[in-house]
């Protein structure tokens, strides 16, 4: 006769995630459901990352990540392009140092050299002023892809420091 194996306890689970990660998708389609302009349904997601970031603090979350803006942004139309950086540069005036008073740090991942050199120091600006908070750590990830993490991370794996050599042209990615 089998005997059956005793199943450890499982441990116990907080009663609040201390980390959270969000893709900010969809608000071109929402825009369009309603008969509005593409960026009136980025600004409305811009108004929702702000009632997000609220209720975080409010549940005591640790950690915030919001995918803003990936790579294949870039292929948008020029003006939809222009419209989120302009958007970007509009909500870090507006909502983060407000967002720092109330204990949240934020930070930015992500390629920055395609910034304009004005939103790049608002980006900076904003890391260096809430940098000594901890109530929450929104992190913004701006301009970021798969495949240019792989092709960085190729790189940095084939540095005359690590002994490796790894020829990235030679992958297709």
């Amino acid at each position: 006769m089998l005997k059956r194996a005793s199943r450890p306890a499982e441990p116990a689970l907080p009663d609040v995630a201390r980390s959270v990660a969000i893709i900010m998708d969809g608000n071109a389609r929402w825009a369009r459901s309603r008969g509005l302009p593409v960026l009136a349904g980025h600004s409305a997601g811009t108004r929702a990352l702000r009632r997000t970031v609220e209720a975080c603090l409010d549940f005591g979350v640790d950690s915030l990540a919001v995918f803003a803006f990936s790579t294949e942004n870039w292929s948008r139309p020029d003006d939809e392009v222009r419209g989120l950086l302009d958007l970007l540069a509009e909500t870090i005036r507006r909502e983060f140092p407000d967002m720092g008073r109330m204990g949240v740090r934020v930070r930015f991942v992500g390629r920055r050299d395609r910034c304009s050199p004005e939103v790049r120091a608002l980006i900076e600006d904003t890391e260096r002023d809430t940098a000594g908070n901890d109530a929450l750590t929104l992190w913004i990830c701006f301009d970021y892809g798969g495949r240019y993490e792989l092709v960085e991370a190729a790189r940095s794996g084939s540095s005359p420091k690590s002994g490796h050599s790894v020829g990235v042209n030679t992958y297709s990615l």
